[in-house]
């Protein structure tokens, strides 16, 4: 006799589903009409002008080589025909993104100061890093439907455990006479938290937001399994239709993304570290 885990888990889904349903819809509601607000204002802008403003912000956040390399990223994906879709990639990812930084982030800062809740959460972070990724698309699926919302919750779960793990990372690698100088002048815990703490742990925590940003673009061409849309989809449809020359073109495109977000936040590390 063999354990059916499906057995288990569509009744919790359907109770879920049966109970929660309002909350879901509200779920669905708000990460629709933020994705849409953030696709809109992309594509407002023709092509060439939202790549000039990219530049220009690229340059003065990351320096001239960063600027020029996410001129070309951005320029490829245009010259590709895959704007629209490699638009739509970068707001998912981006919306992804900021939500499990919402999550993580303030976790992070408890597990550095908790130690029990360090101890409570990293098994759990440990599953949740080891599970595949395509894993966290089916629970997913089967509350949110096919979609981009599914796709987004799944890359959020994703994208949680790397800036977790760096944010309690950075907050315990805080000298501790730091801290000590704030209580020592008088300062409230607020404070100490924003005007030391965070400083101190600034650069470390822009290396868990580098690997949040690069795992969540991993969920990409899976994304566009449970119609998601973007660049995924357009690789998917060209695997499904072997047209070979769709799938390349949007995996490069999906690089060219990749580095175009590595190295934005890769040059205002560095940048950060020189000021320092």
């Amino acid at each position: 006799m063999t354990f059916n885990p499906g057995a288990v888990l569509a009744p919790v889904v359907d109770w879920l589903n049966a109970n929660f349903h309002p909350f879901f819809a509200l779920v669905t509601q708000l990460i629709e009409a933020v994705l849409g607000a953030l696709e809109a204002a992309f594509l407002t802008l023709p092509p060439a002008g939202l790549i000039a403003l990219v530049v220009a912000l690229a340059f003065f956040a990351a320096g001239l080589r960063v600027a020029i390399l996410v001129g070309c990223c951005l320029g490829f994906c245009w010259l590709m025909g895959l704007w629209q879709a490699s638009m739509q990639t970068i707001a998912l990812v981006l919306v992804a993104v900021l939500i499990a930084v919402a999550i993580a982030f303030p976790l992070g800062i408890l597990a550095a100061r908790r130690p029990r809740v360090e101890a409570a959460l990293r098994p759990i972070l440990d599953v949740m890093q080891t599970v595949p990724p395509w894993v966290y698309l089916i629970p997913a699926v089967m509350i949110f439907s096919l979609g981009r919302v599914p796709a987004i919750i799944a890359t959020i779960v994703y994208g949680i455990p790397p800036m977790l793990r760096l944010t309690t990372l950075a907050f315990r690698g805080v000298p501790a006479d730091l801290k000590e100088l704030g209580q020592a002048i008088g300062a409230k815990p607020r404070t100490i938290l924003w005007k030391i703490e965070f400083p101190a742990a600034k650069p470390t925590l822009l290396v868990g937001l580098n690997q949040c940003i690069l795992l969540s673009l991993a969920m990409v061409v899976l994304a566009g399994l449970v119609g998601a849309g973007g660049l995924g989809a357009e690789v998917t449809r060209g695997l499904t239709r072997m047209e070979m020359g769709l799938g390349l073109r949007a995996g490069l495109a999906i690089v060219a993304v990749a580095l175009l977000m590595d190295r934005l936040s890769r040059g205002a590390l560095q940048r950060e570290r020189r000021k320092r």
